[in-house]
């Protein structure tokens, strides 16, 4: 129920910026345009750092500056695409990793961010221009309201 309840939140999030389509870009064809794997041999991981909610944020931050939380993560040539706060669960931290380095972002979190955080890792890709063609292929069809009226 709580991974339906967050999964349906993060879509409302994300929903917006699919709405924002920059009206200079070519709007792509979404069934020859599907989204590509990274073409750089690196992955999207999105990185999921639950509070531990027995525990105050004063005491999340000790332990990650304690367990040099800051210092270790990201590991250097790993890119943060997007670093958010998720309000009543904690951070959401999507990182560009280059493939054969994913163990060392897997080590820096078991490291260092175990005790403040739960952690779920999830890989990734962007769906934002896939999502923004089907949505105005959506909108370039003929409301049938309109076309009653004339």
């Amino acid at each position: 129920m709580k991974r339906a309840l967050l999964v349906a939140l993060m879509g409302l999030a994300l929903w917006p910026t699919a709405l924002s389509a920059n009206p200079q870009q070519t709007t792509p064809n979404p069934a020859s345009n599907p989204p590509e794997p990274e073409s750089n041999g690196s992955i999207l991981l999105t990185i999921f750092l639950k509070h531990d909610q027995s525990k105050p944020l004063a005491e999340i931050n000790a332990e990650l500056e304690r367990q040099g939380f800051y210092r270790a993560f990201p590991p250097p040539g790993v890119e943060v695409v997007s670093w958010y706060v998720m309000m009543g669960i904690g951070q959401v931290v999507t990182l560009r990793v280059p493939a054969d380095r994913l163990r060392e972002v897997n080590r820096a979190i078991e490291e260092t961010a175990w005790g403040a955080f739960r952690t779920e890792f999830y890989p990734t890709y962007d769906l934002r221009t896939y999502a923004e063609g089907l949505h105005a292929k959506a909108t370039r069809r003929e409301d049938p309201a309109s076309a009653v009226s004339k």
